[in-house]
């Protein structure tokens, strides 16, 4: 009985500790696992190095054979990039005064990232993010140190060398072979890892994060193993590790499938490797060839069917969430590759074509300013059974970028007319930060499109009676009664509807903003900015951090906050303000273009060739 108890004993603890180790280490292991589940301890090579180049430390994912390999890889482009226009207007020389008061707005700045760079340092180290109430972690892009990635460039724009430094040896222990999470979101890794890698290392020369670089793309690159090869945008990586066949979605995000080209092209061009650049040149294609031949001609829906490479039977579209970036990387990829690409420049001026026509709008404002709002367009059967597009005047805080990528745009390709659209989209971004209370943009809401882009005089009348419709009130109700369901309900005269009051940390007003400034020189704009920054720091601004607000209508105190800070406060909002009020040739746009994460990568020049 002794032998046999002490037997027991030993099974039952031999099943408690198998049972233990299996559910405390929940990460998936790829770096000891080939294709098929089998351990592999055999270092190899990418099946697409490309010859002569040095390649970094191999990990699973470029030993990984792929099941539909690439037969006709298409090459990256040489010859000489094009003198392009330039963009950035010349500044004359500032008064002392004058930079007496921008250094003191820009340190300010710094010291707000510092604040909150210091806590994450402390409390959130190689995390995501810092919950910036609480002072606790949370790991929604992977686990794999969003924030301390997406600080790097903004490390080194500050000059702050000390922290760059220490952040660059924690990032490149970075294990990308241990996936935390079954599902990838492959946009968010693209644009937040591989962008912040790259551009750390265009900035600081530090071949650590070309090493970095390739990591991430060789993880990105597995998820475009499919027959088509087009990207399993949302990738189950536990199943691909364990050998489960991969096929594109037939409903896909087109921001999430179109919104490689930048880093993937900045990668082959790096590292010589043409896989990535190939990779991404499909999806442009078969996005150029369909272009002209969606429901809404010159732009995409923002659903696609990868699957069967169908990209425009959707009926929605927009330059907001969802689609935005798609349309921000076509004249960033122009500037990018020095126009040796003409492609982008093409498909550019095309879909911006269609949005000035359809997406648009002059909002009826109390002051009758003449600004821009872009909203939303929908497809609706029309007469005859054609395709009829209808604006919704559905508004982002998001969509706040469209102003900057317009002006840059229109410089790049001397259209005139984009950057003064696109001057106009930036006013409307400003107009609607000034005419909350609190002085912060929420992040959606709508206006009252004007008849006419011309003339558009305020109706209080239309005004009020479109709030109550909108809520589902009475539009006839007396004046009286409806003024006060309209400060009960917190409406602004302007706005018609708040959809969602949250101001999320978001950087995308500031950051058009910042272009304009830089291309047009407008000096009203810094003092526009200031304000934009005193309002968010003093209302966002937490023991440790900053945190999300919950409702920016709020007006009694200060509004409630949300235990979040997302890695682009300090990888782009903060970045955005300080570049606002540093020298003009700190990141030139003409030396530069920011990927959608503000990841600023160096531009391909004829002087740098």
């Amino acid at each position: 009985m002794a032998i046999f108890g002490r037997r027991r004993a030993w099974a039952v603890l031999f099943a408690a500790t198998v049972f233990f180790l299996f559910y405390s280490f929940p990460r998936l292991d790829v770096g000891r696992l080939d294709a098929t589940g089998a351990t592999d301890g055999v270092p190899g090579r990418s099946q697409h190095a490309a010859p002569g180049v040095r390649r970094g430390k191999p990990t699973f994912w470029s030993r990984k054979k792929p099941r539909y390999p690439v037969t006709d890889m298409r090459q990256i482009p040489t010859g000489k990039p094009l003198a392009l226009p330039k963009v950035q207007k010349d500044f004359a020389a500032e008064s002392d005064a004058d930079r007496k008061l921008r250094l003191e707005r820009r340190d300010a700045v710094k010291a707000s990232f510092l604040r909150c760079w210091k806590s994450y340092r402390k409390l959130a180290w190689l995390s995501d993010e810092l919950t910036p109430i609480a002072g606790g972690k949370y790991d929604p892009f992977g686990g794999w140190g969003a924030t301390l990635v997406d600080s790097l460039d903004t490390l080194w724009i500050m000059g702050l060398k000390d922290d760059f430094n220490d952040a660059v040896a924690a990032a490149s222990q970075i294990n990308f072979d241990k996936i935390p999470v079954q599902d990838v979101n492959l946009f968010e890794t693209n644009i937040r890892y591989l962008g912040g890698f790259l551009a750390a290392y265009d900035l600081s020369g530090d071949g650590r994060l070309l090493d970095k670089a390739r990591e991430v793309g060789e993880l990105l690159y597995v998820a475009f193993d499919t027959p088509n090869r087009m990207p399993v945008t949302r990738w189950d990586a536990w199943g691909t590790g364990s050998g489960k066949k991969l096929v594109a979605h037939e409903a896909t995000l087109v921001a999430e499938i179109g919104t490689f080209s930048l880093e993937f092209i900045h990668l082959s061009m790096l590292t010589g490797d043409p896989k990535w650049y190939d990779a991404v040149q499909r999806i442009t294609e078969l996005l150029q060839q369909q272009q002209q031949s969606t429901r809404l001609p010159g732009m995409w829906p923002v659903l696609v069917n990868a699957q069967k490479l169908e990209f425009g039977q959707h009926t929605d579209y927009t330059l907001g969430a969802m689609a935005d970036s798609v349309y921000e990387y076509l004249p960033k990829t122009h500037a990018l590759v020095g126009g040796l690409l003409p492609m982008y420049r093409d498909m550019y001026e095309a879909s911006m074509d269609t949005a000035i026509q359809h997406n648009l709008f002059r909002p009826m404002l109390p002051n009758e300013n003449d600004v821009l709002i872009s909203g939303h367009v929908a497809i609706e059967p029309g007469e005859n059974g054609q395709d009829a597009p209808r604006l919704r005047p559905d508004a982002q805080h998001l969509v706040c970028f469209a102003g900057g990528m317009l002006a840059l745009g229109g410089r790049l390709v001397n259209n005139e007319t984009h950057v003064e659209k696109g001057e106009k989209l930036m006013d409307g971004c400003v107009w609607t930060y000034q005419a909350i209370p609190l002085g912060i943009m929420p992040e959606s809401f709508q206006m009252l499109p004007c008849a006419s882009a011309d003339y558009c005089p305020w109706n209080e009348t239309q005004w009020r009676r479109t709030v109550l419709a909108k809520a589902g009130l009475d539009a006839d109700m007396d004046a009286k009664e409806a003024k006060q369901i309209i400060a009960r309900k917190r409406i602004p005269e302007g706005f018609v509807k708040i959809g969602d009051p949250r101001y999320v940390l978001r950087p995308e007003a500031i950051e058009s903003v910042f272009v304009l400034y830089r291309i047009t020189g407008r000096r009203d704009l810094p003092n526009t900015a200031w304000r934009m920054f005193e309002a968010i720091e003093e209302n966002t601004k937490t023991p440790l951090a900053s945190a999300t607000l919950a409702d920016v209508t709020a007006t009694e105190g200060k509004p409630p906050q949300i235990d979040s800070m997302e890695s682009f406060w300090l990888g782009e909002t903060l970045k955005y303000f300080y570049l606002m009020f540093s020298e003009p040739d700190l990141i030139s746009l003409d030396e530069y273009v920011f990927n959608t994460e503000a990841h600023p990568l160096k531009r391909l020049l004829p002087s740098n060739v």
